[in-house]
């Protein structure tokens, strides 16, 4: 029998397990847990201290359904594009995405192949939307010739805190943006108002199983010594 996953306060260790979990056992998540979770991951950093963030704690079954759909959509499209050997969405034509070449993502979308990875997470005990206001972020990639990065150092910082604080009280979760192919029907249906956008979904339980070790490249597989192509910064 898988041990029950247990809090943690060392960091060390949060940091080397907080893995991407997707299977929930059926222990709820109250409303006092997500807020202490969120107490803890409110002092991420961001660009210029505006912490630009609003988390919607998605409760309500219908909304939860509606948000569930449109995730499911996108990683439809997602698979269809991996099976034809793209990297889903990927930024290969000098930063950005090339369309979706030969495969029809209309056709992926309506097919009713079961994905069960994805057609829980908003099922999951608690569910969390996390938006971003627009005007509060500073793109300081917005005139080069490819795909804006750099506004999510004022996002993604947060999203990995809400993972973090959930490790350490024994929870677990996974931060997906298949969502934000839908973003418009979203917003609408979370009731947001002109100027922000969707960051993430991030869904939180207890997980079924703890990982304990997870599969990372080397530091000497991805540090260099002052080029890219230098020395690696320690020996393998």
């Amino acid at each position: 029998m898988t041990p029950t996953p247990t809090a943690t306060s060392d960091l060390e260790t949060a940091l080397r397990t907080t893995a991407a979990i997707r299977t929930f056992t059926d222990r709820p998540v109250n409303r006092a847990e997500v807020a202490r979770i969120l107490d803890v991951a409110r002092f991420a950093p961001s660009g210029g201290n505006q912490q630009p963030w609003h988390v919607v704690s998605v409760e309500a079954p219908a909304l939860r359904t509606a948000l569930g759909e449109r995730i499911v959509l996108a990683a439809r499209e997602y698979v269809a594009l991996g099976r034809a050997g793209q990297r889903p969405f990927g930024l290969t034509d000098h930063g950005r995405w090339p369309g979706p070449g030969d495969v029809d993502l209309a056709a992926a979308r309506a097919d009713p192949a079961d994905l069960p990875a994805f057609e829980g997470i908003a099922q999951a005990p608690a569910v969390l939307a996390v938006l971003v206001e627009l005007g509060r972020l500073a793109a300081m990639d917005a005139e080069l010739d490819r795909h804006g990065l750099v506004p999510g150092a004022s996002i993604y910082p947060f999203c990995w805190n809400v993972l973090l604080a959930a490790r350490l009280v024994g929870l677990g979760g996974v931060l997906t943006t298949f969502a934000v192919r839908h973003e418009p029907d979203v917003l609408a249906l979370l009731g947001a108002p002109a100027g922000w956008a969707l960051a993430a979904v991030i869904a939180l339980g207890e997980p079924v199983h703890q990982p304990v070790r997870l599969r990372r490249d080397r530091i000497a597989d991805f540090a260099t010594v002052d080029t890219f192509a230098g020395p690696p910064l320690i020996t393998p």
